[in-house]
């Protein structure tokens, strides 16, 4: 009777026992993702770089996509330019991420490897025009992930690079205008201010254009690495920041008068510091 009952599900489903996972579904969804379009993508975020003792092979980490079923192919890096301050290395790889059908909505870390023609040296690695590494300082064979200011920030001071560095680290808002600092080197006070409201420009606006202004007063301490932001508050005195930082100077922050949280001049800030923050890249 079994026998007889196995002929007719072989005639039916074309045999007995247990499906095998990957023997037909799994296979067809193989098929599936194979067919979707797969275009030249770059990683997300490029995560670490490594120098091995020749000086020449790097070993790059980037974060790509991923999914149930394949999501990255041809993952690799190439030289794509140097001189005698740098070399650009652009990794590259294929994916059908951007179809939803491919299911590729997560992201791994994946490494490439690749051999530099010639030692990389003091010159710095940009890899995929943003994301700058230096030997210089670093602890090998891991190289060191430079910042926004680059590998070699300005050191920290009274200084109006210095400041841009600060402002940077105070995520202050583009085109911000410092109208004040107070510096010894060690500590920093800075207020800064940016225009708001009405487009410059339009005379039928009140207040007019480009005369509108908030502000805002940030706190930093010097580190090896640049400023570092204390703390922000638009209060006067010492006592905001001294509650966070008790080290900070009293001559900085006594005579800080408090800010008001609209301002709304005439005429932009006449001291000789008073700029246009543009962010270095």
């Amino acid at each position: 009777m079994a026998a007889a009952l196995c002929a007719v599900a072989l005639l039916l489903l074309g045999g007995c026992g247990t499906r095998v996972a990957g023997d037909t579904n799994d296979a067809n969804s193989a098929t599936s993702t194979a067919s979707l379009p797969w275009t030249l993508a770059q990683p997300s975020r490029v995560t670490a770089a490594q120098l091995a003792t020749d000086g020449r092979t790097l070993t790059l980490a980037a974060q790509v996509p991923d999914g149930k079923h394949p999501c990255v192919r041809a993952f690799k890096a190439a030289l794509s330019d140097s001189s005698q301050k740098y070399m650009w290395v652009q990794i590259t790889f294929s994916s059908p991420d951007g179809d939803k059908r491919s299911g590729c909505t997560g992201e791994r870390t994946a490494s490439t490897r690749l051999r530099l023609p010639e030692p990389l040296g003091n010159r710095e690695l940009i890899v995929d025009s943003s994301t700058q590494f230096t030997a210089d300082g670093a602890k090998l064979p891991a190289l060191r992930l430079c910042g926004e200011l680059g590998c070699h920030p300005p050191a920290t001071g009274c200084t109006v690079s210095s400041y841009e560095q600060a402002m940077i680290a105070a995520d202050a808002p583009e085109h911000s205008y410092r109208d004040a600092e107070h510096c010894d080197g060690k500590w920093l006070v800075i207020d800064f201010s940016w225009r708001t409201g009405p487009v410059c420009g339009d005379t039928t606006a009140t207040p007019s254009g480009c005369t509108s202004r908030l502000g805002d007063r940030w706190f930093f301490r010097a580190k090896p690495a640049g400023w570092k932001v204390i703390t922000a508050s638009p209060t006067g005195g010492c006592k905001a920041v001294q509650r966070v930082e008790p080290a900070f100077p009293t001559a900085l922050c006594a005579t800080l008068t408090p800010l008001s949280a609209s301002l709304h001049p005439s005429h932009p800030p006449q001291s000789a510091s008073a700029t246009p923050l543009t962010p270095t890249p």
